[in-house]
């Protein structure tokens, strides 16, 4: 049995336990169960990338003084700097792990809600439905079927409503953390970590590529989406604070 297979049977039994709860949206709250799931597992790396940043952080002091150090040669600065980041077993990169982590997760839905069978069976898992949307359906199908105001069109503005909801709350948080400690390693504070910059330079605006995402892939995927979107602001929030 592959892979697939066993996560379409799981995904139908935990709608089967959440069916008297959720009745034809049954499917539906068991992809946000399972992703979840998969945020409790990945939450320990969550942590320990908090733990990453605070010690960057704590390392600011070595790195002015480094930054005064080798103000006339900026090539040894940096490299003074990713060897004190070495030393110390601080990745100025280590927040993105949790992420990677979960792109698998993703693309195990994409596939199951994007398949019309499954080891060599008929997909039974696009006979789900969230309210009026199919979860092997798409923003685009809805918008031919009945509208951006039809039954299944309500159901993708009130996921995109969550969506910018949280994005504008990343944006705005995101922004205040980039400001208020920068990684820097240049002369007079003005380079960042090679690599560092570009990240910090994306990063607010990481969320709202979530819209975009959820538009154009099957609903059950954009419910992974929409649920791990909300999981990593909530997250942050606590672990960051």
């Amino acid at each position: 049995m592959s892979v697939f297979s066993l996560f379409a049977r799981l995904v139908e039994q935990l709608a089967d336990l959440l069916q008297p709860l959720f009745h034809a949206s049954a499917a539906a709250a068991a992809i946000v169960l399972f992703t979840a799931l998969v945020r409790l597992l990945v939450h320990p790396l969550s942590r320990a990338a908090a733990r990453g940043q605070r010690a960057r952080a704590a390392l600011q002091p070595r790195i002015a003084e480094l930054r005064e150090k080798h103000a006339k040669d900026p090539q040894r600065l940096q490299q003074a700097v990713l060897e004190l980041h070495a030393e110390e077993k601080v990745s100025p990169l280590s927040g993105c792990l949790p992420s990677l982590l979960q792109l698998p997760a993703f693309f195990l839905l994409y596939h199951l809600f994007s398949s019309s069978t499954i080891g060599g069976e008929s997909n039974g898992l696009l006979g789900h439905h969230l309210f009026a949307a199919p979860l092997g359906g798409r923003w685009a199908d809805a918008l031919a079927g009945g509208g951006l105001f039809g039954p299944a069109g309500l159901v993708y503005l009130g996921l995109f409503a969550i969506v910018a909801a949280v994005a504008v709350f990343n944006y705005r948080r995101t922004k205040r953390m980039t400001a208020a400690g920068p990684v820097t390693v240049g002369a007079g504070g003005g380079e960042q970590v090679p690599g560092l910059g570009a990240v910090n330079k994306v990063m607010p605006f990481m969320s709202f590529f979530t819209l975009v995402t959820a538009a154009v892939v099957p609903l059950a995927a954009a419910l992974y989406v929409v649920t791990s979107t909300t999981w990593t602001a909530v997250e942050r929030a606590a672990l960051y604070r």
